[in-house]
């Protein structure tokens, strides 16, 4: 493989390194099969992203393949995977990577006291022996080598700069200093970073890294600390995904460097007018809704409801916006989409919100359009969205929708009349519940029996008014293997009957089970 271990010369740019596919997925019920990483791992390369974890190659089998496919296809960004500090983790990323362009092998070990007394069981001495073997070991495979303090926040002064040096010298070109639990504050966080940059003698051939989590609300106020202090990386997801409260939000990193750039005068790479597509997808795929009051690319982050706000955006949109909704992606077109839209509109439509559809996926998602137009009065953008979502989840079905009748109502019984195709092979039933929804669900059971048992149920308007698309989220759990479904329809129990067919195909197309995974760095 051939490699890359900087990035940038420039001392006001900052390295985006996103792992929304490693650290985002550990999140509980946001796992992705390989084609939905595939997605991701695109579009992230198309918006900019330096770095892109792809996920922990040793986990299990679907993740070193994910990692081995990502590593085929992505070019330009350099695409890295994790591994602890053990030989076999480290030989096995090293394998997933061969194929990339530009690989990184990203390795880590814990060094708080609390960790390397109750995880690791180990003495200070050994832990340091260890950073200095696996760093040497990896860099075998790379010359772009990145080693993390996993608990760093919490970890000793003279024992980290310790480590520190002893990993720069055996080839790691990046330090990562992880707030792993969402601990520290912003002037604590920065003041961890002089301290690096003052104590340790050869700091300069490495860049810092920084890694924080949102436990107290404070990942992004402590990445933005960690860069003006002197930091030059910083790993994020896409909104915020991660374990417990999540990662720093990339979108939020970004757009706080741009915004206020007379403060933080750095630059990053990353297109910010595509920060909303990747926004939505990455929702989209793990069924985690973005909450409407979330910075940048919530739902309200440019809604004005208030008289006062309503004047002022009409005379000075600065008034009440310190970006404007275009530098993020979202569009002010004029095209009004309806049932007498054409195709050729159609097409542009879906460039100008950021899809690129071949001939055959154009078509199909036409048709729904058109479907969708006769049933709605006026079709919003955001329906345009879920409905070329929704179309992108289905390429490898093993089970398919067909039809549904339902009857409902106070005086019942409750019942759906469900028609689905399983490999091909056309089935029906009809079953009773309590309620239409709980009749659909186990009209699929019936046609499809399995174990799998539903742990969320979640249903969003995409848009205003009684016609409105829902929009349905459903979470199976079948022996430890967790998958969300998705799907959208102007009919809430179809798309609820879809989105549960979808968890299902997902859980039919899961490899094998994970392994239990190492604490995130």
């Amino acid at each position: 493989m051939t490699t890359s271990n900087k990035i940038t010369g420039d001392n006001n740019r900052v390295i985006i390194f996103d792992t929304t596919l490693r650290d985002g997925e550990q999140s509980p019920g946001a796992s992705m099969n390989l084609e939905e990483k595939l997605q991701i791992a695109s579009l992230l390369e198309e918006m900019g992203v330096d770095v892109i974890e792809a996920g922990f190659p040793i986990a299990s089998n679907g993740d070193f393949e994910a990692v081995n496919e990502i590593a085929k296809r992505v070019k330009n960004s350099v695409v890295a995977g994790l591994a602890r500090a053990g030989q076999k983790d480290i030989e096995r990323a090293a394998e997933a990577l061969k194929p990339a362009a530009r690989a990184r092998i990203h390795t880590f070990i814990s060094t708080s006291p609390l960790h390397m007394k109750y995880k690791l069981r180990m003495e200070p001495d050994d832990v340091h022996q260890a950073v200095v073997d696996s760093v040497t070991h990896a860099r075998r495979f790379t010359d772009d080598v990145e080693w993390s303090c996993e608990d760093g926040s919490r970890t000793e002064h003279d024992f980290m700069c310790r480590c520190v040096e002893s990993a720069i010298k055996a080839g790691a070109r990046t330090i990562n200093v992880p707030d792993t639990v969402g601990y520290t504050v912003p002037e604590e966080y920065a003041a961890l970073i002089e301290m690096l940059l003052n104590r340790v003698p050869n700091i300069d051939k490495a860049i810092l890294s920084v890694h924080c989590h949102n436990d107290l609300g404070l990942a992004v106020a402590n990445s933005l600390a960690a860069v003006s202090a002197g930091a030059r990386q910083v790993e994020c997801t896409v909104n915020g995904l991660g374990e417990r409260a999540g990662n720093a939000a990339m979108e939020e990193i970004v757009m706080a460097l741009r915004t206020r750039n007379d403060v933080m005068p750095f630059e990053t790479g990353i297109d910010t007018t595509m920060i909303t597509r990747a926004s939505k997808l990455v929702s989209a795929i793990t069924g985690f809704a973005v909450q409407p009051n979330k910075a940048i690319v919530g739902a309200n982050a440019f809604a004005h409801e208030s008289g006062i706000h309503q004047d002022g955006m009409l005379k000075n949109a600065q008034t009440y916006e310190i970006m404007t909704p275009e530098s993020v992606g979202l569009n002010k077109s004029n095209i009004v989409m309806g049932k007498h839209s054409g195709r050729n509109a159609f097409r542009t439509k879906l460039k100008e919100l950021g899809f690129e559809l071949g001939d055959n996926a154009l078509n199909d998602a036409f048709n729904r359009f058109k479907d969708l137009a006769d049933k709605k009065k006026t079709v919003f953008d955001e329906d345009i969205v879920a409905l070329v979502d929704d179309e992108m989840t289905r390429a490898n079905d093993h089970i398919r929708f067909v039809s549904l009748q339902v009857a409902c109502g106070s005086k019942g019984p409750q019942t759906a009349a469900l028609e689905l195709t399983v490999e091909g092979a056309p089935l029906s039933a009809t079953c009773e519940g309590n309620g239409p929804v709980d009749a659909a669900f186990n009209a699929i059971r019936a046609l499809f029996p399995h174990e799998a048992k539903l742990q969320l149920y979640q249903v969003h308007a995409v848009t205003e008014g009684t016609d409105a698309q829902a929009k349905v989220t459903v979470r199976l759990e079948e022996q430890g293997k967790t998958v969300n479904g998705q799907s959208a329809d102007s009919d809430t129990i179809v798309a609820s009957v879809k989105a549960y067919i979808h968890a299902l195909n997902k859980l039919l197309t899961k490899r094998e089970k994970r392994a239990p995974e190492a604490l995130s760095a």
